[in-house]
């Protein structure tokens, strides 16, 4: 069977994102592999990235099970700005490695992002870009905020009912983040912390 490596953040999880799970488990091995950031041993958090890996992991176990493989290959060590700029970094190439995990044959990855789709091209990650869904995790991630802050919002609507509960268990984290400053940079399509860039 082929398997389908799904590249996301992920956080949240969102219906969006369920759907196209969804859609890849229905001829494929799903792998899923939310985007981890490493400082120093420890996971980075911000407003952009408010959920840790395990978190996510148990946001998509509450809706798939064991009928998918939830994996942290996909993960950056700082100084982020080591791996740039793509192909001609060596680092660059150790996520591709990571990503395949001793995979040759009989895959490809998945992504709603045209930009990314072309960086996936270039590193021979077999990339298949999907149509990218109406709702964004930041969209959801937004109105969270905003509820967070006082607001009366829909974010709920967005997101999968075990998943809405897991966010509501760990609500903190999203009053923790709802009014800070969103500390990225945007490379080549895709978002990094200015915390540990360089």
């Amino acid at each position: 069977m082929t398997i389908a490596i799904y590249l996301a953040h992920l956080n949240p999880v969102t219906k969006a994102h369920v759907e196209i799970i969804e859609e890849l488990k229905e001829k494929n091995e799903v792998r899923v592999m939310p985007v981890v950031f490493i400082n120093k041993d420890k996971e980075i958090n911000s407003r952009s990235f408010p959920f840790e890996f395990e978190l996510r992991k148990k946001m998509l176990q509450s809706v798939f099970g064991d009928s998918i493989s939830i994996l942290s290959n996909y993960s950056f060590y700082a100084p982020f700005a080591k791996y740039m700029p793509p192909l001609f970094s060596p680092f660059s190439w150790r996520i591709k490695k990571q990503i395949l995990g001793g995979l040759t044959d009989d895959y490809f990855t998945y992504t709603g992002d045209k930009a990314e789709g072309f960086m996936l091209k270039l590193y021979g990650l077999n990339p298949r870009v999907g149509t990218r869904k109406t709702t964004s995790a930041s969209f959801v991630k937004q109105k969270m905020f905003e509820a967070a802050l006082g607001k009366d919002t829909d974010w709920e609507n967005y997101v999968s009912p075990e998943v809405v509960k897991i966010i509501q268990e760990n609500w903190d984290i999203v009053k923790k983040y709802a009014a800070s400053k969103d500390c990225t940079y945007r490379v080549l399509g895709m978002k990094f912390p200015s915390n540990g860039f360089w």
